[in-house]
C-alpha cells in the first residue's frame, strides 16, 4: 500500500522553500525598506546628490547606514579615502552575518554564494535566521526571492525619495535623518519580543560589553572610531557565544 503522506510533505516543503515563498516572507519588512529608502532619497537630494547619483549609490552600495554616512561625510567635505574606510568599517557586520548563514549554502557554487552575500541586509538576515530556526535549513531559491525583493524595493524607494527630495529643503525638520535609527530600534524591540528570557539576558550582557569596550577604547582612539571598533568586537562576541 503506497502512502500519499510523503509526496504531500515533499510538495509542501518545496513550496515553503520556493522563490515565491521568499518573496512572501520579505513582505513584512518592505514597510521598513520603503520608509527608510524614501528618507534616504530626500536626505541624499538635500546633500546635493542628483537622482542619478542617488540611484547609483543605492544600487552599488546597498546599505542604508552606509548611504546616510556617505551623505554626512559629503556635507563635511571629507576626503574620498575617509569615506571609503568609514563605510568599509561600518559594513564589516555584513561579513559576520554572511559567515552565520554560509554553512547553509555550501552546496551551491561560489557565484551563487557571492550573490547571497552581496544582497544580504540586516532585515533579510533577520528573516533568514528566523526561517532557519523554524525549518533547520535554508534554500537558495527562497533566499533569492527574499534578497531580490528587498533589493528591488530599496532601489525604487530611494529613487522615489530622490524625486521627492527636490521639494523638501530641510529633511531634518521632518525627522527624516532619524529614520534609520528608528528602524533599528523597532527591529531590536521585535527581536526581544520573540525570544526567551535567556536570550534577553544574553543580549543585555552584550549591551554591557558594548558600553564597557566603547568606554575603554575611547581613551585610546577617537570616539567615532571607538564606536565602530566596539561594534565589530561585540558583534563577534555575540556570534561566537550565541546558542
Amino acid at each position: 500500500m503506497t502512502s500519499t503522506t510523503e509526496p504531500h510533505h515533499e510538495t509542501t516543503n518545496s513550496l515553503n522553500n520556493s522563490f515565491l515563498q521568499g518573496v512572501k516572507d520579505c513582505i513584512p519588512t518592505l514597510l521598513g525598506y520603503i520608509s527608510i529608502g524614501l528618507a534616504f532619497g530626500v536626505v541624499g537630494s538635500a546633500s546635493g546628490l542628483s537622482v542619478l547619483e542617488i540611484a547609483l549609490l543605492t544600487i552599488l552600495v546597498y546599505a542604508g547606514s552606509a548611504q546616510f554616512i556617505f551623505c554626512a561625510l559629503l556635507l563635511t567635505s571629507s576626503p574620498a579615502s575617509a569615506i571609503i574606510v568609514t563605510i568599509f568599517v561600518v559594513n564589516l557586520r555584513h561579513l559576520l552575518m554572511s559567515l552565520t548563514l554560509a554553512p547553509h549554502f555550501t552546496r551551491y557554487s561560489m557565484l551563487r554564494n557571492v550573490g547571497f552575500g552581496t544582497l544580504l541586509t540586516d532585515e533579510t538576515f533577520g528573516v533568514a535566521v528566523t526561517k532557519q530556526m523554524q525549518t533547520g535549513k535554508l534554500h537558495g531559491k527562497w533566499m533569492d526571492g527574499l534578497n531580490i525583493t528587498a533589493y528591488t524595493f530599496w532601489i525604487l524607494s530611494c529613487v522615489a525619495g530622490a524625486f521627492l527630495g527636490q521639494w523638501v529643503a530641510n529633511p531634518e525638520q521632518w525627522g527624516l535623518d532619524f529614520a534609520l535609527i528608528a528602524m533599528f530600534i523597532a527591529l531590536l524591540v521585535l527581536q526581544l519580543s520573540s525570544v526567551g528570557k535567556s536570550k534577553i539576558m544574553h543580549y543585555i550582557k552584550l549591551i554591557g560589553y558594548m558600553a564597557l569596550i566603547m568606554y575603554g577604547l575611547s581613551y585610546v582612539v577617537p570616539s567615532h572610531v571607538a564606536v565602530l571598533l566596539a561594534t565589530v568586537i561585540v558583534a563577534t562576541i555575540g556570534v561566537v557565544t550565541d546558542k
